[in-house]
Order: C-alpha cells, then structure tokens, then sequence
C-alpha cells in the first residue's frame, strides 16, 4: 500500500501577525526617535523621512508593476519601514536627489533583485547608506548642529563619535543625559537612544522581535570596550565611561534593535542569532575604535548578514524526538 502520509514543511501554527501588522509595528516604534529626531534638527527630518519614503514605495511599485508584472506588495508596509529607516541613517541637511539615489539602491538593488521581501540576504535601509557614503562621502558627513540650543561647541558639528576618534574629545564629551536624550549632531536615528529604546520595549511586548540580538550586540561592544580601556591603563572612570559611550552614541541603538533584528537577513535559530550578534558587536568596535570610520555598525551587519547561510546550515534546531 503506497503512503499516503505527506509531511509538508508549511506553518502548522497559525497566528494573528501577518507582515503588514508587523511592518506597522516597526513603523509604530520607530515614532518616538522620529519625534526626538524632529525636536533636534527640525522639519528637514520631515523632508528627508517623507522623500525616503515615498521614493521606496514607488520604486517598489514601478518594479512590480512593470517588470515583474506580479502582484503589487507595497501594501505590506515593508517599503515604508526601508523608507524610514534609509532617512534614519542620513544627515538631516542632505540633499533630497541623494535620498531618492539611496532609495532606488536600497530597493531596486538590494531587495527587488532578489525577488523581494524575505529573498534579500542584505539589509536594504543600509545597503542604501553605505551606497551613499562611499559615493557622497561629503554630503553623507557633514552633520548640522541641533536647532536646540545645547553645550556642543566642543563637537563642532562632528557626530560624539567622530570627536572622539579624532582625539577631539573624551568619552565623556556629553555624558549620559545627553547622550540618551539625544540634542547632538548626527543622523537621525541616532539621536535619541532613550526614544529608540522605548520603540525596543514596545517591540517586545507586540513580540515582534526577541532580546537576544540586540541585548548581544549591545553587550559585546560594552565588554569590548571595557577590556579595550582595561588593557589601556585607562581610570577607573573611563572603564565605564567608554563601554557606556560606545552602546549609547552613533548607530549602535538603531543598528542593533531595528535592523540587525530583520527577520530577512538574520539567522533562523536564538543561538544562530547570538552568533549573529557577537560578530555585529565585534565587528563595529574594531571599525569604530581602529578602522578609518568613527562608525562601523552598518558595515558589521551588512559582513553578518553575508554569513547568515552560513550559519543557518550549521546552527539548527534538532529534529523532533532527536535527543
């Protein structure tokens, strides 16, 4: 008698979420860094998020429209959250060709390519940012100072950590108030650690993503940097001081809780994801405190995500009854 039993790998468990609802979600927490982010520099915040935006979802639909000729997805949201999450990773003065530049790489190139939502083996949002940066390196560094008025004359329109790795300042240079509020030169999700940590907190308990990796990552560049000034000789001051500075300043938040957390293009397994992790963490530091950027967060996931199927293959889940 021929088996008839067929065992097919679709869900088994069926649930609330879909992808627009998750989409959404993210959206919804990145609101509180969008507001800080508007305090700070603005309504070019507006300018840029609104161009990001828009040109993602029309490339988006050209593409599908025209050239895949398939079923228009732009309806998923996930279009809008590469929109604003390109904007997050660019200086508010920038001018609005180059955002359109960076919105057509980030979806015509590195996500339609591939087929799409959930086909791309790269974070679309920073593909788009290390595009520009390489080819606009002026435009993508010259960072405006806050329309606030605040004590940030010693930065002189650099970012805290572009001041400290020119030796301009110390890792104090603001101190934690500023630096979780956010009233400093720099892109715009990385202005407001304290608002983007609220969008975290939110995102766990809608259970859109877990705490492994970006609590890793976070935590991987804080003991980097504390054996970093241990093996310095540095104060006692400074052992807490530079870890706390590193997690808190430049991209590190809004890398590590929105976009190392894709479910695209990160590993399929917690203990896959924590591998993931460390390597993020790893990476950015050695950027951040050696490499020739201040900034090595959108570089280090972008190597990470390139060992994802690497790491798929060998971290998997055991088989049920396998002991």
């Amino acid at each position: 008698m021929a088996n008839k039993l067929i065992v097919s790998p679709a869900p088994h468990v069926q649930t609330a979420q879909s992808t627009a609802r998750i989409m959404r979600d993210v959206v919804i927490a990145l609101i509180p860094a969008f507001i800080v982010s508007i305090i700070v520099f603005g309504a070019d915040v507006l300018r840029v998020t609104a161009i990001s935006v828009a040109a993602c979802v029309a490339f988006e639909y050209l593409i599908q429209k025209f050239m895949f000729r398939g079923p228009l997805t732009i309806s998923n949201w996930s279009a809008v959250v590469t929109g604003v999450l390109l904007a997050f990773n660019l200086p508010a003065s920038i001018p609005w060709w180059i955002v359109v530049i960076g919105a057509f790489v980030a979806i015509a190139v590195a996500k339609m390519t591939f087929g799409g939502l959930g086909k791309n083996p790269f974070n679309p949002a920073l593909v788009g940012r290390v595009f520009l940066l390489i080819a606009y390196p002026v435009q993508m560094t010259t960072w405006p100072l806050p329309v606030t008025n605040g004590a940030f004359d010693a930065l002189s329109g650099a970012t805290p950590l572009a001041a400290v790795k020119m030796g301009a300042a110390g890792p104090d240079v603001l101190g934690v108030q500023h630096l979780l509020l956010g009233n400093m030169p720099g892109s715009l999700g990385e202005v407001a650690a304290l608002a983007l940590l609220v969008g975290f907190a939110y995102l766990l308990w809608r259970r859109v993503i877990t705490w492994h990796i970006p609590v890793t990552i976070l935590v991987t560049m804080a003991v980097f940097a504390f054996v970093v000034a241990l093996c310095s000789g540095e104060p006692g001051a400074a052992l807490w001081q530079l870890p706390l500075f590193h997690i808190l300043a430049g991209g590190a938040m809004l890398g590590a809780i929105f976009m190392a957390t894709d479910y695209s293009t990160s590993p399929m397994t917690v203990k896959g994801g924590v591998i993931f992790a460390v390597g993020i963490g790893f990476i950015t530091m050695c950027i951040r405190l050696w490499g020739s950027y201040p900034e090595g967060m959108s570089f280090a996931i972008l190597m990470m995500n390139a060992c994802v199927p690497l790491i798929n293959k060998y971290v998997k889940p055991k088989r049920f009854g396998v002991k």
